[in-house]
């Protein structure tokens, strides 16, 4: 998009965009960090079982080279020195090797966490191509990787050139020892030598790690436009969502229409608002408001209510009053009881009047009791 748009890639990237890119494999690693805790953990684990490893392999030399020339020839007996061979060894060099490995996977882990995507497998033949090769090697990325490189060279290089120069003596000294104690006294040193070094490359994982995040949202950022149309996707477009919300108004609506002619009572504004009431004798709950709406919705309430014979009364701050604290299908607010029930108390007897005639009841909407937490303007 950024290339169609000719926009900057100034957004962060949003979760969806995070989310695909770890299915697609594209998640910050840093190989110089995987490798600086493999090598400390490798040494240190050489230093706590180096001695029982070299032992275990020095006894299977030992025994490997010792059997009779009967034991050659039989089967048998060759598969038990085997036996005894993997025995002595597989448990201290398992030991390293499961170090090892812990120590593999919970490098990657640290940074970007444990992840598997077949995406990141498959084969793609434009892996293959031998320009795009010459342009990653030739790019920013492989500029980097170069300086990486370089940086690590100098580095190993000094660090090594001062250890071996500070040891010097060390080392001179040792073709004076006995054969066994030189050689446990080299290995010692050899192995301090390697954790030494190894440990000079937490500098170069303490820059990598930041810089691979950092790299990660870079590559990840979006464009505004970007942003606009993931949203879009994952909202929906605003003129669907907008039909049809209008389509969903227009079938509540016609709904609420079918109702009015139920109604007991159409309170009004007169103009601006109406309210269509139900209240059931029969039942123990409040009246309840089947019908509401304002201006055009008001006047159509009021048209059908009129074609089916349902009173029409105006009662402004009544009216107001349902109209902000009542939603379609609730009963009213129990603050509204009393005008209500006035209101259908004139209803009832205007229809035992029109049924048999008499005294002609009257209402005077500005006398009912309306509370103050209720009342709008």
């Amino acid at each position: 998009m950024a290339e169609d748009t000719g926009q900057d890639k100034t957004e962060q990237p949003s979760a969806k965009r995070l989310s695909d890119a770890r299915t697609k494999g594209q998640v910050p690693r840093s190989k110089e960090f995987t490798t600086v805790l493999v090598l400390i953990a490798s040494a240190a684990a050489m230093m706590f079982l180096g001695e029982r490893i070299i032992r275990s392999v020095a006894e299977v030399m030992t025994t490997s080279f010792s059997f009779s020339r009967k034991d050659i020839f039989d089967p048998v007996q060759m598969a038990h020195h085997f036996l005894y061979a993997l025995q002595t060894i597989s448990l201290d060099v398992g030991a390293f090797l499961a170090i090892t490995v812990l120590a593999a996977l919970i490098a990657p882990a640290s940074t970007g966490g444990w992840n598997f995507s077949t995406q990141a497998i498959a084969v793609k033949l434009e892996k293959l191509d031998p320009l795009k090769g010459l342009k990653r090697i030739a790019g920013p990325q492989g500029l980097i990787e170069l300086i990486k490189a370089l940086a690590k060279f100098i580095l190993i290089g000094f660090i090594s050139t001062l250890i071996i120069w500070g040891l010097r003596d060390h080392l001179l000294s040792l073709g004076q020892q006995e054969v066994n104690t030189a050689m446990a006294d080299l290995g010692m040193l050899v192995l301090w030598v390697f954790m030494a070094i190894s440990s000079s490359l937490i500098l170069i994982a303490l820059i990598d790690v930041p810089f691979q995040h950092w790299n990660h949202i870079r590559q990840l950022k979006m464009t505004k436009q970007e942003v606009k149309d993931e949203s879009k996707e994952s909202d929906g477009n605003p003129e669907v969502k907008g039909r049809i919300r209008r389509m969903q108004i227009e079938i509540s609506q016609r709904r609420m229409m079918q109702d009015v002619p139920q109604a007991d009572v159409i309170i009004t504004n007169p103009t601006h608002y109406a309210v269509a009431l139900r209240y059931d004798q029969t039942g123990n709950g409040a009246p309840t408001v089947v019908a509401k709406g304002a201006d055009l919705v008001a006047q159509q309430i009021r048209m059908v209510g009129e074609e089916n014979k349902v009173p029409v009364l105006s009662a402004p701050p009544l009216t107001r009053a349902l109209y902000f604290s009542t939603e379609i299908g609730e009963e009213i607010p129990s603050g509204l009881y009393i005008a209500v029930a006035q209101v259908l108390a004139f209803v009832f007897q205007l229809r035992r009047y029109n049924a048999r005639g008499g005294r002609k009841p009257h209402i005077k909407p500005e006398d009912l009791p309306i509370p103050d937490d209720l009342k709008r303007d």
